[in-house]
């Protein structure tokens, strides 16, 4: 079973590094592209990661984000010609499906937690295979045909831009942490002025770290190691705290953080692409409020119920 499920897993892998290699034709064949072939090497050269991750070399693969840093950082990756939607369509196909628009976003739902929860596959493999399943429902309902898919990942992949792919890299920035004992720095930084035996401020300490560490990584799955072993295991989990209870508020205030950083792309630049606002940051100053709110709130449950 494992092995089928790490072959499945190739397989989604597989299918992005595939799409992303059609955003490179797409932009390789634009004749009027600003900047067609640092973009179309860029992607091809994501595509090749997921694709062929692990079958290339560590140190190739190395290199080839080395030359995707460089292309992002000479701005050399940029958006081309892609298939608008004019504000008609939208509406005519708004009022033809109404709130059967929201079907595919169920399903991906709805089948990602049914396979996690009920078969030995597991839940990054259940996000795989929700996110095809809600694929083929929406073209049913849309009545889309492939090409219309393919146009449209072309579109959504170039919209985003290389921010669309920070939460990989910020993910495997946590584990690389995680290893190098960013943990204890922190523990052994924290102890020589927290004072010890106190819950309500290891409380506190354990939730700003986390938001805190949130908004660097962007990812509160990354910054959860590091901060649960730097913070909340001496701090409150040592305490007495409830490590069920700590730890899972602890995961949700992290999200608060993730509201309030634009390292958090697929949250806060992501919509900011697709509803093309002209403030980048248009969706944080609006999260900001209720995120600040929910960290208060997540500290009083936190103390009062861990304890």
């Amino acid at each position: 079973m494992e092995a089928f499920v790490n072959n499945l897993l190739e397989f989604f892998f597989i299918l992005v590094g595939l799409l992303l290699a059609y955003v490179a034709f797409k932009v390789a064949t634009d004749k009027t592209h600003p900047a067609k072939i640092g973009t179309a090497l860029f992607w091809l050269l994501l595509g090749i990661t997921f694709a062929l991750g692990n079958y290339i070399p560590f140190e190739i693969t190395g290199a080839i984000l080395l030359i995707v840093g460089v292309l992002t950082l000479l701005k050399q990756v940029k958006i081309g010609h892609i298939k608008q939607v004019t504000e008609e369509e939208a509406q005519a196909s708004s009022k033809k499906l109404g709130n059967w628009v929201f079907l595919p976003v169920v399903v991906l739902a709805v089948v990602a937690v049914g396979v996690a929860q009920f078969t030995p596959l597991g839940g990054q493999a259940g996000i795989g295979i929700g996110a095809v399943t809600s694929l083929v429902v929406a073209m049913i309902i849309t009545k889309s045909s492939p090409n219309s898919a393919l146009e449209d990942g072309n579109r959504m992949v170039q919209q985003v831009g290389p921010v669309g792919f920070l939460p990989q890299l910020l993910a495997a920035l946590g584990v690389i942490f995680t290893q190098a004992g960013v943990g204890d720095v922190i523990a052994n930084g924290i102890s020589s002025f927290l004072p010890q035996g106190n819950p309500l401020v290891g409380v506190i300490a354990y939730s700003t770290g986390m938001v805190i560490f949130t908004m660097i990584m962007g990812n509160a799955f990354a910054a959860f190691t590091v901060i649960t072993a730097g913070i909340g295991i001496p701090f409150v989990i040592s305490q007495g705290g409830d490590p069920a209870v700590a730890g899972a508020l602890a995961m949700t205030v992290g999200f608060c953080g993730t509201l309030m950083t634009p390292m958090a792309a697929n949250f806060n630049a992501l919509p900011v692409a697709l509803l093309e606002m002209k403030n980048e940051n248009g969706v944080i100053k609006e999260q900001i409020p209720m995120a600040l709110i929910m960290i208060v709130f997540h500290v009083v449950l936190m103390y009062f119920w861990a304890f």
